[in-house]
């Protein structure tokens, strides 16, 4: 195996209330492609043994994530991946290890700027949001002061909102599998903001999944406008579960990313 592939790691991080389950479809294709892949669970996801309940920070959400990064050899750069919420816990890493990523793939997900909080996107995503549009999912305050705020997604949220594409077979294991989540939005109104020299050093491209019900299109350009990036591409009738519902159109576009910015 080349030099450029050895180095070449995809780092796969899922998006709320999911898993590192949720890239079983994408990562052997990517490792079909000769490249070396990891999906993480992210701290009280998929099989972390820990609680929403336990996690009062987004950081500390993230810490898997930033574990796994601390621990490559410093010659050795990801590509970094992620989904919906997941791209909150990429901007904490990009923040802290701007050196050790070629790119960063936000794929239908939420991409803070350096201007604003980090809360920013979620804030201006909730805005204009109706209470029905989470269609009866659960939210429940946590912590000792009730600061924390737990997200656990309905039947209807994720059938008509997150999988209306995808099989039903993946919308069964994705009820099967999921945990509570949280957007962790009072931390990260907290937190400062975003480093130019960290997360804006580091070269991101974005992927526009149309027919997300989700996170919708317009919002997704929404944020591209505010914090423009190196690379868009597009998947045409998807989703807002690409992984699962266009798993290979997914893996040509990470493949077409990662090899502009070995």
């Amino acid at each position: 195996m080349s030099e450029n592939k050895r180095k070449q790691h995809f780092v796969l991080v899922h998006g709320a209330c999911h898993g590192a389950w949720s890239w079983y479809k994408v990562k052997p294709l990517l490792e079909a492609a000769g490249y070396h892949v990891t999906a993480v669970n992210l701290a009280a996801c998929g099989i972390d043994t820990r609680s929403i309940t336990e996690i009062s920070t987004c950081e500390q959400y993230s810490e898997p994530l930033i574990q796994l990064l601390a621990s490559l050899p410093s010659d050795e750069k990801v590509v970094l991946v992620g989904h919906s919420f997941g791209g909150l816990s990429l901007a904490i890493a990009m923040d802290k290890f701007p050196n050790k990523i070629s790119v960063s793939v936000f794929v239908s997900a939420f991409m803070p700027d350096t201007k604003h909080s980090p809360s920013f996107v979620l804030d201006k995503f909730g805005s204009n949001k109706p209470e029905t549009y989470w269609m009866a999912t659960e939210f429940e305050p946590y912590g000792s002061d009730n600061s924390g705020l737990s997200m656990f997604f309905s039947r209807e949220f994720m059938k008509l909102a997150l999988y209306q594409l995808s099989t039903v077979e993946d919308l069964e294991l994705g009820l099967l599998l999921k945990r509570p989540g949280s957007l962790f939005v009072g931390d990260l109104s907290k937190m400062k903001n975003f480093s130019d020299e960290g997360y804006g050093y580091v070269p991101r491209a974005y992927i526009v999944c149309k027919e997300d019900n989700g996170i919708p299109e317009e919002f997704q350009k929404w944020m591209i406008d505010n914090f423009p990036v190196n690379v868009v591409m597009e998947i045409e009738e998807t989703d807002h579960m690409p992984m699962l519902c266009k798993p290979q159109q997914l893996c040509d576009h990470l493949l077409k990313i990662a090899k502009k910015f070995v």
